[in-house]
């Protein structure tokens, strides 16, 4: 009998809904506060940076919201995306383990991103506004905000984190390619920015300041909304469509998993991936174990704390009840740009505090070995954010083999590296190194919490 290596779904099954998980939780997540009064944001306080329907999905409380036609039609450019079984990764670890993965890599982004760039830029040009504004890591945000600007008629202005802008040229060509303007971050544009480098005129940047810089400017410009590509509620709601498809495909593959793993930064892409298990082992139809996976070098989950804190460096957001690291932690310029930002986001810090999920931090040199060993057997060359995961998945195979255990892992491939091969060479050429973090540059950090 041949195996079977992809399990695929038809246009007509994409998921019409985005699923929220927060009816089925025990406990309501912690408001978000003004940084003023201390008291829950309103809708009126979000309003100079979003639109009405995405502050509506920011706090709603509906199981269901319905994915417009407008979003589904560009969604068919790459949705539904394919499951994959990762024969050649499990004969290369003679493993029992079966290992799945949900590949998002064939979106024109190349990553998970305009699963919530292109509802974001729908919703902003559906109430008359004409630019957005945003801040980027490793670029993949940054490159699908500027696709989804591209489709809708929406000028894009992005700031890049300065490590990144460095090294890797060819994101922000193609996020100018798509229409887009983008500059350093921290730029000489922005109060914000300038402030950094008065006193870092060398600093390699943070998600946190670029954030600020793109906060700042949208706020001042009425025609403009700035757009967030993790952390908020209604960014992680549409990202669900990833294991919305991965239900009904295991459905296809007989099989059910044991074991889900994804990258942790903002947590965009984790949450897209496991909530709708997670929907499910609630409600008693499945017992997987969820653990997200992050950087040593920014470990907010498992060495931060649990505590309202600024999303951004120079403090011009709301306050968000979060696992973070503190609002001006500057990590180390690690090639996984994706996943160089202080905070977690509020609704999975939420979910961790509950205990729903786990966490645990690997340092590069091991996940960039994943990659490199994933490559090798399955073909595809995985962004550096994503061989987080793959480095855990190899572990619990490898564990595997020990125990004998014929586990079900399944992760989130959630871009690919064609745009991120310098980082690949620097590791080829032995110049990755692991960041010791020191618990002293946490406790700095943490000193200062709003």
């Amino acid at each position: 009998m041949t195996r079977r290596t992809k399990y695929l779904l038809d246009e007509s099954d994409l998921p019409t809904q985005w699923y929220n998980i927060v009816p089925d939780l025990p406990e309501p997540p912690p408001p978000p506060l003004h940084p003023g009064t201390r008291e829950p944001v309103t809708p009126a306080d979000l309003a100079p940076l979003f639109p009405a329907a995405l502050i509506e999905q920011e706090v709603s409380t509906d199981r269901h919201i319905d994915i417009p036609a407008e979003v589904l039609d560009v969604y068919r450019l790459w949705r539904p995306s394919p499951l994959y079984r990762a024969h050649r990764l499990e004969a290369a670890l003679n493993t029992p383990a079966r290992i799945y993965y949900k590949y998002e890599g064939g979106s024109p982004a190349g990553s998970h991103k305009p699963n919530t760039a292109v509802p974001q830029a729908f919703y902003n040009a559906q109430e008359g506004i004409t630019r957005l504004t945003t801040e980027t890591g490793a670029g993949q945000w940054g490159s699908a905000l500027a696709f989804a600007g591209a489709v809708f008629g929406l000028d894009c202005e992005v700031w890049q984190v300065r490590a990144s802008y460095d090294q890797k040229p060819y994101r922000r060509l193609m996020m100018e390619t798509y229409g887009a303007t983008v500059h350093p971050s921290p730029s000489d544009r922005t109060a914000a920015g300038r402030a950094v480098l008065a006193d870092h005129p060398d600093s390699p940047g943070s998600l946190g300041i670029a954030i600020s810089e793109a906060v700042e400017v949208a706020a001042a410009d009425p025609g403009a909304r700035y757009a967030l590509g993790s952390v908020l509620n209604h960014v992680l709601l549409h990202q669900t469509v990833i294991g919305e498809e991965a239900l009904r495909q295991f459905e296809l593959a007989g099989d059910r998993p044991d074991l889900i793993i994804g990258c942790t930064g903002g947590g965009s892409n984790f949450a897209g991936l496991t909530f709708p298990f997670l929907r499910e082992k609630l409600a008693g139809r499945g017992t997987p174990v969820i653990r997200a996976v992050e950087p040593a070098a920014c470990p907010s989950l498992t060495r931060g704390v649990y505590a309202y804190d600024f999303g951004d460096t120079a403090g011009l957001t709301p306050l968000l009840k979060m696992h973070t690291l503190g609002h001006d932690f500057i990590p180390d310029p690690i090639h996984a740009g994706g996943l160089r930002y202080h905070g977690m986001s509020p609704l999975l810090s939420h979910i961790y505090h509950l205990g729903l999920i786990e966490a645990v931090a690997i340092g590069q040199s091991e996940c960039f070995a994943a990659g490199v060993r994933f490559a090798r057997t399955e073909g595809i060359l995985p962004a550096p954010e994503p061989t987080h995961a793959l480095a855990a998945c190899i572990r619990e195979a490898l564990r595997c083999k020990e125990t004998g255990e014929e586990k079900v892992i399944l992760t989130a491939l959630c871009g690919h590296a064609h745009l991120d091969l310098p980082a690949y060479g620097r590791y080829l050429a032995g110049e990755v190194v692991d960041h010791d973090l020191p618990e002293a540059a946490i406790q700095d950090a943490l000193a200062r919490l709003p």
